[in-house]
């Protein structure tokens, strides 16, 4: 089963996301910061990141620049969940695709869908 990492300081998010991707058929997995998701991404790809950018420990910038140069997790793609004020600013320095907050819950999912399969078939 596909499996989704999300990383998000907020555990009230955080725990909304994991219920609604679980509810959608993804296996998840959780980090509240950007050291901790780097170790599980590295017990276990997942098929796609969902990186908030402001935490505490190591935030999304320097988890994604960390992420970019391993060559065994560079590959994994990262969509960047955000409440920064220039979503598109914030998605060409990081080269990926950037949502802002509050989050469309069903964009999350189409962003899901996109990247780990349909239903997490």
């Amino acid at each position: 089963m596909p499996c989704v990492l999300i990383v998000e300081d907020d555990p009230d998010i955080r725990e909304f996301m994991e219920l609604l991707l679980a509810d959608a058929g993804y296996d998840t997995m959780t980090a509240e910061n950007g050291s901790l998701a780097l170790e599980r991404m590295r017990a276990r790809r997942p098929c796609l990141v969902l990186l908030d950018l402001a935490m505490p420990v190591m935030d999304g910038w320097e988890f994604r620049e960390r992420q970019l140069a391993d060559p065994e997790l560079a590959q994994v793609p990262v969509i960047c969940i955000t409440a920064a004020f220039d979503p598109a600013n914030v998605s060409a320095r990081l080269k990926v695709p950037c949502l802002p907050k509050p989050v469309s819950f069903s964009a999350v999912l189409d962003e899901v869908q996109n990247a780990c399969g349909s239903r997490g078939e």
